[in-house]
């Protein structure tokens, strides 16, 4: 197991910062919180039928704080790498992508799981990040299987990973607890093997 996997001896985890010309994908930091809370409380009613049902103290400081410090403790133990999408030029926060159930043994897998700010979907910035995280899953990570679920109305994640190269696998029924109700999933998948040798996705 790599260190650039797990970080068991260090008490805070090593930088990541994947990043193109126009976007940077990075860890959550505590300085975040304004720009995340204007984001989340904007785009609630955009985000609220994708997502499960947010909790009374959803948008508190503390709240923040606590998740900040679990998502640095996910990292830090190999469990998941939860990012942050900024714009390059302007630094302004566009959304959210996780890399999580990172399983590994026989499987040598994970799920990723997005969200955007209402303002800044369909602009391609989900794709962009999308497109960052794959082969840092592959080659850093170095998994060998990338899982999406995404609830069958939500035609603009279904073109996303379409987009990207994921497979449609199966229906998963009563998958997740969505804004308040079970909700079926349709199972997306992306294999290292699905991808080129120059890290193009194969015809």
């Amino acid at each position: 197991m790599t260190r650039s996997v797990f970080r068991f001896l260090s008490r805070q985890p090593d930088p990541i910062m994947l990043s193109s010309d126009r976007h940077v994908l990075r860890l959550p930091r505590q300085s975040d919180f304004k720009q995340w809370y204007a984001l989340r409380v904007a785009s609630r009613r955009f985000l609220e039928p994708w997502e499960p049902t947010w909790r009374a103290d959803e948008m508190t400081q503390a709240a923040f704080r606590a998740r900040t410090i679990r998502n640095e403790e996910e990292f830090t133990s190999g469990q998941s790498v939860p990012l942050f999408l900024f714009s390059k030029a302007e630094e302004e926060l566009l959304g959210g992508l996780t890399i999580g159930y990172i399983r590994r043994g026989a499987a040598q897998c994970c799920m990723i799981g997005y969200w955007m700010g209402e303002r800044h979907a369909g602009h391609g910035h989900m794709g962009a990040a999308v497109k960052l995280a794959i082969p840092y899953i592959f080659s850093s990570l170095q998994l060998h299987r990338i899982e999406a679920a995404c609830i069958p109305e939500n035609d603009r994640s279904i073109r996303l990973l379409e987009k990207a190269g994921f497979q449609r696998e199966g229906y998963l029924r009563d998958y997740l607890r969505i804004n308040g109700q079970w909700r079926d999933h349709l199972l997306f998948a992306l294999l290292s093997t699905d991808r080129a040798p120059n890290g193009t996705l194969s015809d």
